[in-house]
């Protein structure tokens, strides 16, 4: 049975490290945000590691059906996985910006890179296994969220 749930387990614990280990460098900083003049919809800063947490179980979970379901196309599932890494590296390093560096417009286009990205992978998992590109909808939709409140707290504290 260990073989069978190891894939995800450990697909799980990898985004959510990366997450956890995001915010620990950034939390000396995330008061920022409380401070900055909010955009309409902004949630309140409590929202976001709950959002996070889910979103990350949703990518792990993808990411292991692609990974168990790798023999049914070894190129599109490796070219998925490398996708699925390069935009987990986007996505740590976007708390880096926004909150240590206070980099507001850098942020913004660093989160449109990491929404190009999202968008490729959603299309490799689909090669592999429609259902790990389902579960990604949700982060795209989130980082698209994520893109209107950046620009607009770009605009409203530059």
């Amino acid at each position: 049975m260990w073989s069978k749930i190891k894939p995800y387990v450990i697909s799980i614990i990898i985004p959510l490290a990366v997450g956890g280990i995001s915010a620990l460098v950034t939390s000396g900083n995330m008061q920022v945000y409380e401070n900055l003049i909010q955009p309409p919809l902004a949630p309140p800063g409590f929202i976001f590691p709950i959002v996070w947490s889910i979103l990350f179980i949703l990518m792990g979970i993808g990411s292991a059906l692609v990974y168990v379901n790798r023999d049914r196309n070894p190129t599109a599932a490796r070219d998925a996985l490398y996708v699925y890494g390069l935009q987990l590296a986007v996505n740590f390093f976007w708390s880096i910006i926004f909150f240590n560096m206070q980099s507001y417009l850098f942020a913004f286009i660093w989160l449109v890179l990491l929404w190009f990205l999202i968008i490729i992978m959603i299309r490799n998992f689909k090669r592999v296994s429609p259902l790990a590109a389902y579960l990604q909808i949700p982060y795209l939709l989130w980082v698209t969220f994520a893109g209107y409140l950046n620009l607009m707290i770009y605009i409203l504290n530059g």
